[in-house]
This record gives C-alpha cells, sequence and structure tokens, in this order.
C-alpha cells in the first residue's frame, strides 16, 4: 500500500474503490467554515446604521458649515457608550457585541478606509514644494512636537497622584502623557483638508509633511514609552525603530522603477478600454502591500501608507483623475465607517465626575496651547504669515484617532486608568472638531497663489463629490493675505 509521511510518521494512503489516493493531510482539516449568519447580520446592521448616522450627520455638519467629519466622528459617539448604552442598554449589547471578533470584524473595514485615505494623501503632496520648503517643514515638526511634548511632561509632573495607576510609575506616566500631547493626526487633517479643498494650498502640503515627521517621532517614543512600561528601555530600542524608518525609505526608493512600469502598463491597459479600473485596483494593492509592510517593522500601518503614495507620486506618471474613483469611494463609504468606529470606543460620561472633568480641561487647554504655540514658532521661524503659522496650528491640533490609539496602548500597558485615558480621548475628539472652523477662519486671510491654482486644477481635474459634502464650492482661503 503506498505511504504517504505526515507530521513525521508514516501513515496508510486510502484509496476508495475505483478512485484516487485520499490524501489523509487534506481529509482529516475542515475547511475553514465561513462567517456565521448571525455574525454576518450583526456586521451588516452595524455598517448600515453607521453608514447612514455618519450621513445624516455630515450631511447636517456641512450645512452648519464644518466639514462632514464632524458629523461621521459624532455617528459612533451617539451609537457607542457615551449615549446609546445608557438610552437601550439591550441594543447597545446586541449591536455591538463585546466579542472581539465582532468588533475587529468591524474594524477592519474601517482600518483598510483609513489606510487608502492616508496613502491617498500621499500621493497628493507636491514634493517640488516639498523639496523647496523641506526645512521649512522640518522647522514646524520639531516646533510642534517639542513644546507639546514639553508641556505635557509637565501638566503629567503636577497631575495628582490618584489619576497615575499602581502599575505605572510617575516617570512613565509623564513621558507617556507628553508622547500623546505631541502627536497629530494624519488620517483626521487628511480628511478636513480634501473636504474643505485645502490641500492643494502651500500650507495644507506644509501640514501635512510636519505631521508625517511627527507622527515617525511619535510612534519612535511611543516604543521607547512602552518598553519602560514592560521590559525597559533599552538602546536597542531606539536604534531599531530608526534601523525600521530608514529601511522603509531605502525601500520606496529601490521599489520606484518597478512601480513606475507597472502604472505606465496600468495607464495603457485603462485608457485603451477607456476606464480605470485597473490603475485603481493597482494603486490600492500597493498602498495595502505598503501598510503590511510598516506593520511587520512594528510601526504604524499608516506610514507605510503614506510613504507609499508619496513613491506613486514621485514617479510622475500617475494622473490624479485615474484615481478619482477611488476616491470617491474613500471619502463616502469607508472613510466615515473608520471615523464612526473610532466613537464606538469613547465613553464621555466619565467626565460626570467633577475632578475628572476640571482635570481633562487642564489637559485640553495645555494640549492646544502647546501645539499652536509650537507649530506658530516654527512657522514663524520660518518666514511664514501670521495667518498662515495659525492655519498650520491649527491642522496639526489635530489629534484625532492617532491619540485615541496611543490611549488604548497606554490602557493596555497599564500606564493609563480610566479616568485618564478618558481625558486623553476628550483632548482627541475636541481638538479634531476644532480643527475646521480655526482653518476656515485663518485660510480666508491667506491669499491663493498661481502656483496653488495649478496645483487644484491638476488633482481636481475629475472631480469626485461625496455625498456629505453636496456639491463643489470654492475652495475655502480665496481671500485676500490679512
Amino acid at each position: 500500500m503506498p505511504i504517504v509521511i505526515v507530521a513525521g510518521h508514516a501513515a496508510p494512503r486510502r484509496r476508495p474503490p475505483g478512485g484516487r489516493p485520499v490524501n489523509p493531510t487534506l481529509s482529516a482539516v475542515a475547511p475553514v467554515a465561513p462567517i456565521g449568519a448571525d455574525a454576518l447580520l450583526v456586521l451588516l446592521l452595524q455598517l448600515g446604521l453607521l453608514m447612514s448616522m455618519a450621513f445624516a450627520l455630515g450631511r447636517l455638519a456641512v450645512r452648519l458649515g464644518m466639514p462632514a467629519l464632524v458629523g461621521e466622528l459624532s455617528a459612533g459617539i451617539i451609537l457607542g457608550p457615551s449615549l446609546l448604552a445608557h438610552l437601550s442598554p439591550d441594543a447597545m449589547a446586541w449591536l455591538l457585541r463585546p466579542e472581539a471578533a465582532q468588533l475587529h470584524l468591524l474594524d477592519a473595514v474601517g482600518q483598510v478606509g483609513v489606510l487608502l485615505l492616508v496613502g491617498l494623501t500621499g500621493a497628493h503632496l507636491d514634493l517640488n514644494l516639498v523639496r523647496r520648503r523641506g526645512l521649512t517643514a522640518v522647522r514646524i515638526s520639531f516646533a510642534g512636537f517639542a513644546v507639546p511634548l514639553g508641556f505635557g511632561v509637565l501638566t503629567g509632573l503636577v497631575l495628582p497622584g490618584w489619576l497615575v495607576p499602581e502599575t505605572a510609575d510617575r516617570s512613565t506616566f509623564v513621558l507617556f502623557l507628553g508622547v500623546a500631547m505631541g502627536v497629530s493626526a494624519i488620517p483626521v487633517i487628511a480628511k478636513t483638508l480634501m473636504e474643505m479643498r485645502l490641500l492643494h494650498r502651500n500650507v495644507g502640503q506644509l501640514t501635512l509633511t510636519a505631521v508625517m515627521i511627527d507622527d515617525i517621532i511619535g510612534w519612535m517614543m511611543l516604543a521607547v514609552v512602552s518598553a519602560m512600561a514592560t521590559t525597559g528601555v533599552r538602546a536597542g530600542t531606539i536604534l531599531v525603530s530608526l534601523g525600521a524608518v530608514a529601511l522603509v525609505a531605502v525601500t520606496a526608493v529601490l521599489l520606484r522603477p518597478a512601480v513606475r512600469v507597472a502604472l505606465r502598463f496600468t495607464d495603457r491597459t485603462d485608457r485603451s478600454q477607456a476606464a480605470a479600473g485597473t490603475t485603481v485596483a493597482l494603486v490600492a494593492t500597493l498602498f495595502l502591500l505598503a501598510a503590511a509592510g510598516t506593520q511587520a517593522l512594528h510601526l504604524e500601518a499608516v506610514f507605510g501608507a503614506f510613504v507609499c503614495g508619496i513613491m506613486i507620486r514621485s514617479c510622475g506618471v500617475l494622473e490624479p483623475a485615474r484615481v478619482a474613483p477611488l476616491r470617491t469611494t474613500v471619502l463616502s463609504f469607508l472613510a466615515p465607517v473608520f471615523f464612526a468606529t473610532t466613537g464606538l470606543r469613547m465613553d464621555l460620561t466619565l467626565l460626570a465626575d467633577p475632578a475628572v472633568l476640571l482635570t481633562g480641561v487642564a489637559v485640553l487647554a495645555v494640549a492646544v496651547v502647546g501645539k499652536f504655540v509650537g507649530a506658530y514658532v516654527g512657522a514663524r521661524l520660518s518666514r511664514l504669515t501670521h495667518w498662515e503659522g495659525l492655519a498650520i496650528g491649527a491642522g496639526m491640533n489635530a489629534r484625532g484617532v492617532i491619540e485615541v490609539i496611543i490611549a488604548m496602548v497606554g490602557l493596555r500597558l497599564g500606564v493609563l486608568g480610566p479616568e485618564m485615558y478618558t481625558i486623553i480621548v476628550l483632548v482627541a475628539v475636541v481638538t479634531s472638531l476644532m480643527a475646521p472652523p480655526i482653518l476656515r477662519a485663518t485660510m480666508n486671510r491667506v491669499e491663493e497663489t498661481a502656483e496653488e491654482q495649478l496645483r487644484a486644477d491638476l488633482h481636481e481635474s475629475s472631480p469626485s463629490v461625496t455625498p456629505a459634502e453636496g456639491p463643489a464650492e470654492p475652495p475655502v482661503g480665496g481671500g485676500r493675505a490679512g
């Protein structure tokens, strides 16, 4: 009888009458079962409810003169533990199942959305401007991170001891709070700039570049603080993080020729078919693979997607109109789901405690002042105008989901208690809601240049309008400089 080796043992290979041999390694393992009917039903209801709420509140936000992002964040807060859990605990328990697997299904949809959003943002960067104003972005980034970091450390030193959990020492808690105050959120800033049609402006480009540098520093420092909370910080931890960032940059440069060839091929294919499907598929695939690469290197996945977008832009082949369908899908469906799911993890009812509320207001004030002062000083040192400095400060002040992620890491490591976690989430939400109105007020006083208008014409040659945006409006900031 024929023999097959299975896991180091000899096993007979069964032969059915008149049939081919049956491999026991295949027959013994049942195929992976598909998602259960109940789990699928809950997922579909979650997506449908979040989308409808995000759409409705996004439209309301637009009518009130704010980007749809404001309404999308609010949708998750309303449907999450901050409100729905108190109005109807049974509905909350059924809709947002406590099982990790069910929540991960919803998270997965949102994560795909944010990765594609950040990748498209990187593809919109004007690399000529970055080369010319790179030193300006570095100055803004350094000041915009160092000042709030220092403010956060000083705040952590004076906060009452009952906010420091027993599982963390004071030094780790203080440094962690400083890192949380120093970061900004590329996803929130990117969507805000896109919706307000400010991505083509020099201020928008500089803000994104500075925030990218900020986030690189922030994730590296988070790795250091996490090590302090677990195994202790080592020089090797810092060197590994620096090496990973360098590896990502080198890989992007080495892969650029191959990506350029692939983009040219898909462009010819799409032109012959009068469509853009092949290019959209390639670009989305590259974003996701790049995100997977940086995640494997223990860097944040959004960093890989952003670098990939920059690499695609540097190829000089891709026309923005070719990815307009992808941009519409991301802004209309995937990104709203991501921002709505962010609110589902927030429980703002803890702020009913007066001590927690007063501490939260103080920490929020420190966070806002620190980021505005840092960004404004960096901008003014680079000879930008008063209003440009305030606009960059408004953009970099948005912490959004990045700070929420950092807060969740702190909670998991025992560095933050429930009260401090809620306070940091409050900072993330409020600073994200502050950005749009301040940007609108400041950019109305910054005159649009001819270069910026050319950049806008390039990226809006095939405009796409999201349902929450309504009809196209003139770009913000068309007034004269104040």
